[in-house]
């Protein structure tokens, strides 16, 4: 009966280190206040009444994107903001289509894990480590039908090395994964971040990151 009552104890303690745990964001931030009437925002979306709620709350036609632009790629989110259905169940999806070596340049989805099937075409694809593992490169070319995962919060990207157009469908492990594009966040960010910080920790003389913070960084989502 002891070694019963050793055993519910155990059990009961991992259950409560199991569960006690903060809600992952669903957002940059969200500020705490203290009186909730000034309150504009929860983690996450507002839920619409039951009663209210109808089959094209969950449903979303989406249409090949023109991929015309100076990377030859353009992403189609499907997250919450675009199909309120998503709220809460924790899912999303993304298409992104190719112009011939079109890339998805460096980026990073803070809040989603993603995994990415190629409907058509070949991309040359990977991800980088953290500095913990050395920041190593995992890389692969994918083919029609090959599917690739990309771990949450790493930067990755994919390059169309085929000849012709390429499509790929990504699905997100968050309603609301986000995106930071690396190129963009570094050198087109408002207000732009002092050219001494990044001369500094890209090791390079202040007129390159001058030249770059006023180039026009083309955003493909």
């Amino acid at each position: 009966m002891k070694v019963l009552y050793f055993l519910v104890s155990i059990l009961a303690l991992a259950s409560s280190v199991a569960f006690a745990y903060d809600p992952s964001p669903l957002q940059d931030f969200c500020v705490a206040i203290q009186d909730p009437k000034d309150g504009v925002f929860v983690n996450g979306k507002f839920c619409k009444d039951p009663a209210l709620v109808k089959a094209e709350d969950f449903f979303k036609h989406i249409e090949p994107a023109n991929a015309s632009n100076p990377l030859g790629s353009q992403v189609t989110p499907v997250a919450v903001d675009q199909l309120f259905g998503l709220n809460t169940l924790g899912i999303s999806l993304a298409r992104v289509d190719f112009a011939p070596k079109g890339l998805n340049p460096p980026h990073t989805h803070p809040r989603g894990t993603e995994i990415l099937i190629v409907l058509e075409g070949t991309l040359y694809v990977g991800f980088v480590t953290s500095n913990q593992d050395k920041n190593r490169l995992f890389t692969k070319v994918l083919n029609k039908g090959d599917v690739f995962v990309f771990p949450i919060g790493l930067i990755h990207f994919q390059l169309n090395v085929g000849y012709g157009n390429a499509v790929a469908i990504a699905a997100l492990s968050s309603q609301n994964p986000g995106t930071i594009t690396i190129a963009n966040a570094l050198f087109k960010s408002n207000p732009a971040i002092s050219d001494e910080v990044l001369a500094k920790a890209f090791q390079v003389d202040k007129s390159i990151i001058d030249y770059l913070q006023g180039q026009s960084w083309y955003d493909n989502n």
